[in-house]
């Protein structure tokens, strides 16, 4: 069972530890989350984790109940000496990496393990969201995910594009994974409560899924820093002829020559190489 509100703010006194707002710490105090979490997931039996900040071990304890090895990553040093003094000798499933999840998106997961097929379940920290999973799928990709996050940041990545949500994230994202689940998650949840509102999102890696080369990346971040301008402009601007002959390509599919960035779906964005 997760820490209750009490026990948490004692713990916390007790390790001398105030959350830390820059960090993204708010912790998960709601036993119906983590039950909800492992639903979603649907993991295998020895099915390996990647856990991205694992705080008190609320969630790790819950994974490792159910049997799977975790791999986890926490970055700040007081929660990963409790972890490693509490939890870490108790629990030889359990690999703790203390780091940041930037530099370790998963956790040290060795490539047998990648290869063999993992999944992702994490409360993540919300300082971080976006750039992690920019760094996710730049590498191995997990079966599944099932993450908490802010909602902004669900928005982003779930969102269809058309919308001002729709960015480089977005289209990085949808061209490997489908959402198959979305729950709306209370502040009341987490202690500290954070004053917006969180989402529990299952997201599953398509059969046909789709990845971008590092250069292509850094052009479609680039051309989304500059949404409201006109695609077209911000294609010759780049000065990239394979990017010329992509918009030209749009053209000729009826797509507006004035259209912006958000108005090309994610689709037709997994066709550019550059």
């Amino acid at each position: 069972m997760p820490l209750n509100p009490s026990q948490t703010r004692q713990l916390l006194e007790t390790l001398a530890h105030l959350p830390n707002k820059k960090l993204g710490q708010n912790f998960l105090i709601d036993g119906n989350i983590v039950r909800k979490s492992l639903e979603l997931a649907e993991l295998k039996p020895g099915q390996a984790v990647v856990e991205i900040g694992p705080g008190l071990g609320t969630l790790t304890r819950a994974l490792l109940e159910n049997g799977q090895p975790v791999w986890a990553v926490e970055r700040d040093p007081t929660l990963a000496d409790y972890l490693n003094r509490e939890l870490v000798p108790h629990q030889p499933k359990l690999h703790l990496t203390h780091g940041d999840c930037l530099d370790f998106p998963t956790a040290q997961l060795p490539e047998a393990e990648a290869v063999a097929g993992y999944q992702v379940v994490a409360n993540l920290p919300y300082a971080v969201s976006t750039p992690w999973m920019d760094a996710l799928l730049a590498g191995p990709l997990p079966e599944r995910m099932v993450l908490m996050l802010q909602k902004e940041a669900g928005d982003r990545y779930t969102a269809a594009h058309g919308t001002k949500n729709f960015g480089a994230i977005s289209i990085f994202l949808q061209a490997a994974y489908s959402v198959e689940g979305r729950h709306l998650v209370s502040g009341a949840c987490f202690h500290p409560a954070p004053k917006v509102d969180s989402l529990l999102l299952r997201l599953d890696r398509k059969k046909d899924a789709a990845r971008f080369d590092q250069v292509t990346r850094e052009c479609i971040r680039r051309i989304f820093t500059q949404r409201r301008k006109q695609l077209g402009s911000l294609c010759r601007k780049e000065d990239s002829p394979s990017l010329l002959q992509w918009f030209e390509s749009l053209l000729e599919e009826g797509y507006p020559a004035t259209a912006r960035p958000e108005d090309i779906p994610g689709a037709a964005w997994t066709r550019l190489k550059i």
